[in-house]
């Protein structure tokens, strides 16, 4: 298993470019009983996916720095690991439906800081 013990709680990979949103979401994520995981981009994203196994849900913006954005991250992993969750955020746009994986929930940014938590915890359900 890598290296990592099981987890007691779900490990959320947060894939967030904007420090002050990633730190909010990080600490709602964490006070709702998450393990998080914080990158800053999709490639660090993919390194974390590829040497962990106990990843349970990817939550991304889609506007990040890189050569991928959350959408195609989203895609990406949906694709790599089919088992994981997908939550992806904007606010710049709400992708069509048809741009979105399988599966995979929007949240509108801005959002209340309790919204992610609620929708990963019924994604998990």
């Amino acid at each position: 298993m890598n290296g990592h013990p099981t987890p007691q709680r779900p490990v959320v990979l947060l894939v967030e470019d904007e420090p002050f949103v990633r730190m909010a979401a990080a600490d709602a994520l964490q006070d709702a009983g998450f393990e998080v995981i914080e990158t800053v981009h999709a490639q660090a994203a993919q390194e974390v996916l590829r040497s962990r196994d106990d990843i349970r849900v990817v939550f991304t913006d889609v506007r990040m720095p890189g050569s991928m954005n959350g959408l195609e991250l989203a895609t990406l992993v949906r694709r790599c690991w089919p088992h994981i969750s997908l939550v992806v955020t904007s606010g710049h746009l709400e992708p069509a439906c048809c741009l979105l994986p399988e599966a995979a929930v929007f949240i509108a940014k801005p959002y209340a800081e309790n919204t992610p938590a609620q929708v990963i915890q019924a994604l998990l359900a």
